[in-house]
């Protein structure tokens, strides 16, 4: 993934910029956000966040007459110590990459 400007912040490397995924620290809620941007993509595009290879939650943006469309969604996750989470793009191509594109995500209540 071209993640653009990179990490901005990542307090204790949970998150693998390599290999774009996030490992859970220890047991507890976990909260994450995305916001991904297709730019002049005539096409519909699904993005899906993944927990341990399987989708828990996606967002489409399909407008085929727009330049610039976004789709976001956000989700509270129970976690194990070692789950792992990242953003995959099921449907479509996102024309630039990821770079437009946000994710997030933090530890809300350990367990």
């Amino acid at each position: 993934m071209d993640w653009g400007r990179g990490v901005l912040v990542n307090i204790g490397n949970h998150f693998d910029l390599a290999s774009s995924i996030f490992v859970a620290p220890r047991k507890g809620i976990y909260s994450f956000s995305f916001h991904v941007v297709k730019v002049y993509n005539r096409q519909t595009i699904q993005v899906s966040l993944m927990q341990n290879g399987y989708p828990v939650i996606s967002a489409f943006a399909g407008d085929q007459d727009v330049t610039r469309e976004a789709a976001s969604n956000g989700v509270l996750l129970l976690m194990e110590r070692e789950d792992k989470v990242h953003l995959k793009l099921e449907r479509g191509n996102l024309m630039g990459g990821w770079k437009y594109s946000t994710f997030s995500g933090f530890l809300v209540f350990p367990l």
